[in-house]
């Protein structure tokens, strides 16, 4: 089976043209994203046909759950369907398990290097999110989380999947998110898990960030978390519209005026292609 490995701020995804291939995909994922004994991804992205859409995006953790959206994940879906002719146009309409997404390409020649993702509005009802937290108030902010190292505040955000943002005065390089991250991604408040990004505000127009991705563990990248930490800290007052959101696999830019669909933008590229030997 061929397939095409890619790369969104370091967000590594395996992409296959899945419009006439019916595998065990969950069991695939995780055969297919070992690092050592597999390709190595953070996950896999299958291109499908839709009914209500230009393409479909199916998309496995490395651990083989199912992810409702992935902002970096659809970068690389439109570079792939762009650059390979699935698709003649670089507005791409995408159907997801949280709702069709626009995606917009920008080339230099024949190649895309960039692309805006229309992520949509962002919700803060508890049962949507979901999250099992009765306090009363819209949107949930700095609510306050036991875990082991103690209690650490969380806002509380779907970007079409759960993300949980912590932000911090100190220093995110040294916070243990390898020991947090577990704990909050599988509280009990969380009844379908959560994602959880650590942000610290550098300024109006900045703020750095690390994410421990559902399903994956810490990632370099996560396009959804980084839409999340600008809902939650735009909310907060804590910046302007448009933030870069500088994370360890590189930098994505977002837009967010407060009411509105939230839009992500950055750049993507090709890591390496090949043929997966065996689809037992």
């Amino acid at each position: 089976m061929k397939f095409f490995k890619l790369q969104a701020t370091g967000n590594d995804f395996i992409v296959v043209d899945a419009r006439n291939e019916y595998h065990n995909w969950p069991r695939l994922s995780q055969l297919m994203c070992r690092y050592h004994f597999g390709i190595g991804a953070d996950g896999v992205i299958l291109v499908q046909n839709s009914p209500s859409a230009d393409l479909k995006m199916s998309i496995f953790n490395s651990d083989g759950s199912k992810a409702e959206v992935c902002g970096n994940g659809l970068r690389c879906l439109a570079k792939y369907a762009i650059e390979h002719q699935v698709v003649d146009t670089t507005n791409i309409s995408v159907e997801t398990l949280s709702g069709v997404k626009r995606v917009k390409a920008h080339l230099s020649g024949q190649q895309v290097t960039s692309v805006e993702v229309e992520m949509g509005l962002p919700v803060f009802t508890a049962e949507d999110i979901p999250v099992d937290i009765k306090t009363g108030k819209v949107p949930l902010l700095e609510y306050p989380l036991d875990v082991e190292k103690g209690e650490l505040t969380i806002s509380v955000v779907s970007m079409g999947n759960p993300h949980a943002v912590h932000f911090l005065s100190g220093e995110i390089a040294t916070f243990p998110l390898d020991k947090v991250g577990p704990q909050v991604e599988r509280h009990v408040v969380f009844p379908q898990r959560t994602n959880f990004e650590i942000a610290k505000v550098i300024s109006r127009k900045r703020i750095k960030a690390r994410v421990w991705e559902r399903g994956v563990g810490e990632t370099l990248a996560c396009g959804s978390g980084a839409c999340a930490i600008v809902v939650a800290a735009r909310i907060l007052g804590y910046i302007d519209d448009v933030v870069d959101i500088i994370l360890p696999g590189g930098t994505l830019t977002i837009r967010w005026d407060g009411q509105g669909s939230v839009s992500l933008t950055g750049p993507v590229e090709d890591v390496f292609t090949g043929e997966w030997p065996s689809l037992e």
